[in-house]
């Protein structure tokens, strides 16, 4: 089964029906201006439920020192995923602070995107490929948007990395056939409404995973 990341699990319900599909990533959104955000000490006793049954991932952009020490404390997560204008110095500074593992999201529109990819396979323990938002975006994903994934191809990438943006229960399969992803991110896709995850879409899109 290809790897899931279900990304700003908000609800028991939601994340029960992430963690009983199968998916090995659940994400919690640290970012006020998201749909999904949800305070750290709020995320701590929601994922309290997923410890030891898949891994935690805080998913932060651009964040103060304050606020990791605050996810540190209180949620205690496997991943901090750095969704912002992060640089690898300010990677290994947010290792160091909360004892987390790090995903860094690389924003793609065009070939040109990828000329920091070298740079974060040393520093980062995943990459993850999104869509890179149009100029001006008050978010920096999560917005069900898609790249061209044939940009994937023939590429020399690391053994794990995420695809993410605009990923659905409908198109899963062909994303996987395109960019032969190790591992996708989903949080739209499973959706009914912005910051509203739907179980019988999350059940879905775990399914059709399965399948690949």
């Amino acid at each position: 089964m290809t790897e899931v990341k279900i990304c700003g699990l908000t609800t028991p319900e939601t994340l029960e029906a992430a963690l009983n599909g199968g998916a090995a990533y659940v994400g919690a959104v640290v970012f006020p201006k998201s749909p999904r955000h949800i305070e750290p000490e709020d995320a701590a006793q929601l994922f309290a439920a997923a410890r030891g049954r898949a891994q935690i991932v805080a998913v932060v952009v651009d964040p103060d020192d304050a606020l990791l020490d605050r996810i540190a404390i209180h949620l205690k997560p496997d991943f901090v995923q750095l969704h912002g204008a992060e640089n690898s110095s300010r990677a290994a500074e947010v290792r160091r602070r909360t004892g987390a593992k790090i995903i860094k999201a690389l924003p793609i529109r065009e070939e040109a995107d990828f000329v920091n990819v070298s740079e974060w396979t040393r520093a980062a323990d995943i990459l993850l490929f999104d869509a890179k938002p149009p100029k001006g975006a008050d978010l920096p994903g999560g917005v069900g948007h898609s790249f061209d994934w044939s940009l994937m191809g023939n590429r020399p990438l690391p053994a794990k990395w995420f695809l993410a943006g605009g990923i659905n229960p409908q198109n899963l399969g062909e994303a996987l056939l395109v960019t032969r992803a190790p591992m996708v991110d989903v949080s739209s896709g499973v959706e009914r409404a912005p910051g509203v995850k739907d179980i019988s879409l999350i059940h879905d899109f775990l399914a059709a995973a399965r399948r690949s």
